[in-house]
């Protein structure tokens, strides 16, 4: 649905052009965004590559061991309906600690094999509780490093391209919490409906 709306919008751009004489303008406007695009990609997957070689690092120095081993009484209080010692708990903590580092790319494989361990273990075609809980956490984006943001900035040429980093932990902190309140009071209003 949503590229119906953008491809209209395009359309009545380039309608719009032709009606008002300013066709020229659009077709610069295309060739130059189309040519700041790749460069914009380049850019941030040069950044990317440099924080998933730090995570790799950190993997091959048991660091991300460290930090589940660390993490592990929050994930388990978390996810109280898993098994404490399941492989599912340390996709979720992994999962978890690539979105802390603003590396939601190398989140999302971890992100689906956790989402599929615990499809497993329900053995349902309903989301179970821990499936909504892992989902309300990964979309409200926990985050510590802003590396896509800190790439743009740097990229578009900022003076002080980490400012923002602060203002992202304590917005994306108060959002993780709301957002883990509102899931836990659905789940007990959902189970106080069943009595």
């Amino acid at each position: 649905m949503v590229h119906f709306i953008w491809a209209g919008l395009a359309c009545i751009g380039i309608i719009y052009a032709l009606f008002n004489g300013t066709m020229a303008e659009v077709n610069e406007a295309i060739f130059t965004s189309a040519q700041e695009a790749v460069q914009l990609v380049i850019g941030l997957t040069s950044i990317l590559i440099f924080w998933l070689g730090i995570m790799k690092i950190a993997e091959k120095a048991n660091i991300l061991s460290a930090l589940s081993r660390f993490f592990k009484p929050l994930i388990t209080r978390l996810f109280p309906d898993l098994p404490k010692d399941h492989p599912v708990m340390g996709y979720i903590t992994s999962n978890f600690i690539a979105n802390l580092f603003g590396l939601g790319n190398a989140a999302t494989p971890l992100g689906l094999k956790a989402m599929k361990e615990m499809k497993q273990l329900e053995q349902s075609d309903k989301a179970s509780r821990s499936m909504i809980t892992f989902l309300v956490i990964n979309t409200a984006g926990l985050t510590l490093i802003p590396t896509t943001v800190i790439a743009l900035r740097i990229q578009y040429g900022s003076i002080a391209p980490t400012e923002t980093v602060a203002a992202t932990i304590i917005v994306s902190g108060i959002t993780t919490f709301i957002a883990i309140v509102i899931d836990r009071l659905f789940y007990y209003r959902r189970v106080n409906q069943r009595k």
